[in-house]
């Protein structure tokens, strides 16, 4: 539990989480999970899903021997000491290369941000030994849709008004190291607008917009872990701003105003 000015929040990651396989029904394995953990939803909980249990669900796993590469993905495959195979599904999930050097490639993914490889992961990936090479996981398709279909479920069974967060670990410019973000969500919001409220001393602030979806996102990935802890869901509860609908559209910056591109 962390207090901030007599407030409290609290941050539970859901204990025997089961392995979700293609198919299955989140919402309903995440409401069993809730009453294995013996907690029952308020008005105003937060649900922090981790976006590789969301991937597997909707059959976003793809066997790279299925995978053909282009000559665009040859031959960036060449510049950066990558399997080309893995490069050409990087570049179907993006719309622009914007970095590259040998082991990265920075892109702008399809769902609007900025990140390393199109954030095609390997890791916590179950393999087929008799598959060329395994397969990787893919990103959601639309992660605003699936969180709100998991919210809208959970709701009907608890009759109580949530959120639902989807998050993913990504680097920072500047900064060493991999943090949680929002990559979709659903009942709360990305963008808490504090312009207009003062300051200890009274000073009406001019510009200041808290990314409150990231801020919960980097919390709950401490408590999920980045190996094998087996903890994707985060029960959250004081959440300090009112809930409302939001979506993911409200976290990138503008390119015109982008000064890093």
């Amino acid at each position: 539990m962390i207090s901030k000015s007599g407030s409290t929040l609290q941050l539970i990651a859901l204990a025997d989480f089961p392995m979700i396989q293609k198919g299955d029904n989140l919402a309903q394995i995440i409401q069993a999970s809730l009453e294995i953990n013996q907690i029952d939803l308020q008005d105003g909980d937060v649900l922090v899903i981790a976006q590789k249990v969301i991937s597997k669900a909707e059959d976003r796993q793809v066997m790279l021997n299925s995978v053909v590469p282009s000559t665009e993905a040859m031959i960036l495959a060449e510049k950066t000491d990558k399997d080309p195979r893995l490069v050409e599904l990087i570049l179907q999930e993006s719309t622009e290369v914007l970095r590259h050097r040998p082991g990265l490639i920075i892109v702008q993914h399809k769902l609007g941000f900025v990140c390393a490889n199109a954030g095609i992961d390997r890791s916590n990936v179950q393999q087929e030994e008799d598959l060329y090479d395994g397969s990787v996981l893919l990103l959601p398709e639309d992660p605003d849709s699936s969180a709100r279909e998991i919210r809208l479920a959970l709701e009907k069974v608890w009759k109580k008004k949530i959120g639902v967060l989807i998050i993913d670990s990504h680097g920072r410019a500047w900064r060493n190291g991999t943090v949680g973000i929002s990559i979709g969500f659903s009942g709360l919001p990305g963008i808490v607008d504090l312009r207009g409220e003062p300051d200890l001393f009274g000073y009406e602030l001019q510009v200041t917009f808290i990314a409150a979806a990231d801020e919960l996102a980097a919390a709950a990935s401490l408590m999920m872990g980045q190996a094998n802890e087996g903890l994707p869901v985060v029960h959250v509860r004081g959440f300090p701003y009112p809930l409302r609908e939001g979506s993911f559209d409200e976290l990138p910056r503008e390119l015109e105003r982008d000064l890093f591109r």
